[in-house]
């Protein structure tokens, strides 16, 4: 039996719109709580007037069956045309987080300010937080949306509610998304290769449980002791970086405070040991091992490398709030995420709150994140599909990204070059902005001021689809 809630009915003028404009839009807006739609409901609908850059619209709140919230937003006036579907960060779970801030990634709002309908999702689930994963615990069903079904649910509804409310069908659909927005963008061109016809992925974490379950319990314990105490502290991060920056800057032929590419990277730190009194200027003999497991990446104990690279140079200003954390507290998200991931979704039988990343082992459990690699990665480098159909995607990715490896995204790209036959070919279909100075999705301000602010992938699609030449480069300015 379909359900209906009771909807609140948003007394706000619009003041871009004449009154009986406004009082039609509303009329149309609530009409969608009746629409019917296959295995889903709305549950609410309310008109949301103009703030700043964004157009007055229609925000529907929807569930796709079972768990999958929706929200879409149609703007009243100036729509064309067409369909823009956000990702989501993290392990998500929080409907719309990315559009509380101010930024762009995994956000609706860029979509809404150009007149495009818009939407994303939770992914299938409520989270208390974007590194809460216990909601996977013997949940199949859950870890499934989260892996590829919300993104063809989200699109599928959003589609239903555009040709209610406008009365015919979007002509275009983009997608946007970083680090798991990323992940699920690169799912779509995989999955749903002729939904969209543009892509935009940012700092893609395509192979969850490679990223998250082997590397990140590699970092991990390449920074405990034998007591589980941290050897690396906040502090010698600035110590490290300015080492690194004095080594490798050059390398490009020109000084800027920027590392072009950190596979060139290979400094000499070893005049930072500590030769007497450990001291807040040198490093001890562990913590210099901690740098050199961090640059090397997870091996198994025959040297074999499990997982492309290790932590980049160059990314020590932002490593804080991935890796050691800060003398406040702050940070040290990686610690958080491997450790929600390892318990309650990287394996196929969930091994429960006790599980700890000491617990990892690198000769066996590789082999045993199998199960769920089919359920959430999404590195297959073959999107022949995707191309064949015409659609365009920008891959752009941070080379000072401190947790999801830029290395891969490279790796992914050679690929998918050799797939398609050559990068030319590729070329084609898919262009790759690797940003030297830049944090994982732009979070943090770079060096030289770097962020996901800098950037504009949307405007660079668009025109790429418009008229068929690739974007030379996505800055802003």
């Amino acid at each position: 039996m379909k359900i209906l809630f009771t909807i609140t009915t948003a007394l706000l003028t619009v003041t871009a719109l004449p009154n009986t404009a406004f009082a039609e839009a509303q009329k149309k807006c609530q009409s969608l709580t009746n629409v019917f739609l296959d295995g889903g409901f709305v549950t609410s609908a309310r008109i949301v007037e103009a703030q700043d850059s964004t157009p007055a619209f229609c925000q529907i709140r929807a569930r796709a069956l079972p768990e999958i919230s929706i929200e879409v937003r149609l703007p009243l006036e100036g729509w064309n045309g067409k369909f823009y579907q956000a990702g989501c960060g993290g392990f998500c779970g929080i409907l719309g987080r990315a559009d509380a801030g101010k930024g762009w990634v995994n956000a609706m709002r860029p979509g809404l300010e150009k007149g495009y309908a818009t939407a994303t999702s939770d992914s299938g689930h409520h989270g208390l937080s974007v590194v809460d994963a216990a909601w996977a615990n013997d949940n199949p069903n859950a870890e499934r949306d989260w892996g590829w079904r919300s993104i063809g649910e989200t699109n599928r509804l959003a589609g239903e509610l555009i040709k209610a409310f406008y009365g015919k069908p979007q002509e275009q659909a983009i997608f946007q998304g970083c680090s798991t927005g990323g992940r699920m963008a690169h799912m779509a061109s995989l999955k749903y290769p002729d939904m969209f016809d543009g892509i935009i992925s940012g700092a893609p974490a395509m192979d969850y449980t490679g990223l998250v379950a082997t590397k990140m319990s590699w970092l991990m314990q390449a920074n405990m002791d034998s007591s589980g105490n941290w050897i690396l502290k906040p502090g010698k991060d600035s110590l490290i970086g300015d080492a690194v920056m004095a080594a490798c800057d050059g390398l490009d032929g020109k000084e800027d405070g920027l590392i072009a590419d950190p596979r060139l990277c290979e400094p000499d730190l070893s005049a930072l040991q500590c030769t007497a009194e450990a001291t807040d200027t040198c490093l001890t003999e562990a913590e210099m091992g901690v740098l050199a497991k961090w640059r090397q990446g997870p091996v198994n104990s025959k040297g074999e490398q499990l997982y492309p690279g290790g932590v980049p140079a160059g990314s020590e200003p932002f490593w804080w709030l991935w890796l050691t954390g800060n003398e406040k507290g702050a940070g040290r998200l990686v610690n958080a995420f491997t450790t929600n991931f390892g318990a309650y979704m990287a394996f196929a039988d969930d091994p429960g709150k006790n599980w700890s990343p000491r617990q990892f082992d690198f000769d066996e459990d590789p082999a045993r994140l199998d199960t769920m690699a089919a359920v959430y990665n999404a590195d297959n480098p073959d999107i022949s599909a995707f191309r064949e159909a015409g659609a365009k995607m920008i891959v752009w990715h941070g080379w000072a990204d401190a947790i999801v490896t830029p290395f891969k995204t490279v790796d992914w790209y050679e690929e998918a070059s050799k797939q398609a036959g050559g990068e030319d070919k590729l070329k084609e279909s898919v262009a790759l902005f690797m940003i030297p100075g830049m944090d994982h999705c732009g979070i943090l301000p770079g060096p030289d001021g770097t962020s996901q602010g800098s950037l504009d992938p949307l405007t660079a699609l668009e025109s790429w689809m418009e008229t068929g030449t690739p974007p030379s480069n996505i800055s802003k300015n």
